[in-house]
């Protein structure tokens, strides 16, 4: 390749459709990591180009546009997805053409390809920190809910099985179809305050994260009533569902825009600028935005035509992110990340009340989540990590 050359990198994130929300902040997010890539000399003197599709939020309209960019337009890297049904219609497609598929988004773990590599958060990165906060009091009583598909029904799982063994209770559990109605999230809040739990853990994406919180209002519930807690509620969440709805409410998250370090800080003030408008930035933008530029830094330090070396030079690879320093697992390709948990503000933002003073390494793989009598974290994966130094490592 000549050294003027263009690098092309397929970008799937979806401006339109049921899961647009968030994911237009990750299309914001990359888009603006490419900027500042490419006015830094991009790769040692070529532009890094995206080429963005919208796919609309239809699984089948990522698999197909995936296929697209690597055989018609001959992309090494895709950037994108958001669901787990999204990300596993890509994966078919990276597995038989040789590509690489960078996801931003949190999920359920249990999946390792050599042609993908994982920017969000696993169970033991949120999940876990999650239960520990809620168990402070004693045995808090859920309910489980969540669109239907994997992720929001394992992470459903996943913290039941927390709940229960810290010494709380699961009063109930339901999860409702991408089209579900109106109609159908008032009669899921109505069965969930005949039951009154004391909480209400939600894992709805998208516009059906909007609806369930248009419901829980209009049937007169609040945080001090009946708190909802979340690992998908984000800031980007609650710009389309209005701050009044989810004051109050808790998420954990690797990351909030309310963070006051200083990496975070200046990044947010380079994207005003060069934007100028305020950035949505959430979790996953920051997953997104780090994932960009951790790829370009592969890119750098090889051969940028080359699939091997990037992945490669992605691997076992540190990246200074606006959540913390990140690192990637040279051996499951999940990221080290820094769990946090935050309740939401009037003005759309986070107060964050928990977190971390390490970064947590990803343990995807592990089969059981529950609580021993020392709060220890029973696990039959290989390499099992307690719970104890993450209690004595927070900052409240």
């Amino acid at each position: 390749m000549t050294s003027d050359q263009p690098i092309y990198i397929g970008v799937l994130f979806s401006k339109t459709g049921r899961t647009a929300v968030t994911e237009r902040s990750m299309l914001a997010a990359t888009e603006f990591a490419i900027e500042e890539i490419n006015a830094g000399g991009g790769i040692n003197g070529r532009m890094l180009c995206p080429i963005i599709r919208d796919p609309m939020g239809e699984p089948s309209a990522y698999q197909k546009m995936a296929a697209e960019l690597i055989s018609g337009n001959k992309v090494r890297v895709i950037l994108g997805c958001y669901t787990s049904s999204q990300r596993k219609a890509v994966l078919s497609v990276v597995d038989r053409e040789a590509a690489l598929l960078c996801y931003a988004a949190q999920y359920e773990g249990f999946e390792y390809s050599e042609n993908i590599v994982y920017f969000g958060a696993v169970p033991n990165q949120n999940s876990v920190f999650l239960a520990i906060h809620l168990l402070r009091n004693p045995a808090p009583r859920l309910y489980i809910v969540g669109s239907d598909y994997v992720w929001p029904r394992e992470s459903g799982r996943i913290m039941g099985d927390l709940i229960r063994s810290g010494g709380g209770r699961v009063a109930g559990e339901a999860y409702l179809d991408d089209m579900a109605g109106s109609n159908e999230f008032d009669m899921l809040i109505k069965r969930i305050r005949k039951e009154s739990p004391d909480i209400i853990f939600n894992n709805f994406v998208g516009e059906a994260n909007r609806k369930f919180y248009e419901s829980y209002i209009e049937n007169g519930l609040d945080a001090s009533r009946m708190m909802v807690a979340s690992l998908t509620t984000s800031e980007a969440d609650i710009r389309e569902i209005g701050a009044s709805a989810t004051l109050g409410h808790i998420t954990a998250a690797s990351y909030f825009a309310s963070q006051s370090n200083s990496a975070n800080r200046a990044c947010l003030a380079r994207y005003r600028a060069l934007r100028q408008e305020e950035p949505c930035a959430n979790m996953c933008w920051d997953a997104a935005y780090t994932q960009t530029h951790v790829v370009a830094q592969a890119m750098r330090g090889g051969d940028p035509d080359s699939l091997n070396s990037i992945r490669s030079g992605i691997l076992g690879a540190s990246f200074e992110a606006p959540q913390g320093v990140i690192g990637i697992d040279a051996l499951n390709a999940h990221c080290n990340l820094w769990p946090k948990i935050g309740v939401a503000r009037t003005d759309g933002q986070f107060e964050i009340v928990a977190e971390t003073e390490t970064a947590i390494r990803p343990d995807p793989y592990r089969t059981t989540y529950e609580f021993d009598d020392d709060m220890n974290v029973s696990s039959e994966a290989s390499a099992p990590e307690t719970l104890r130094p993450r209690i004595s490592g927070l900052r409240q």
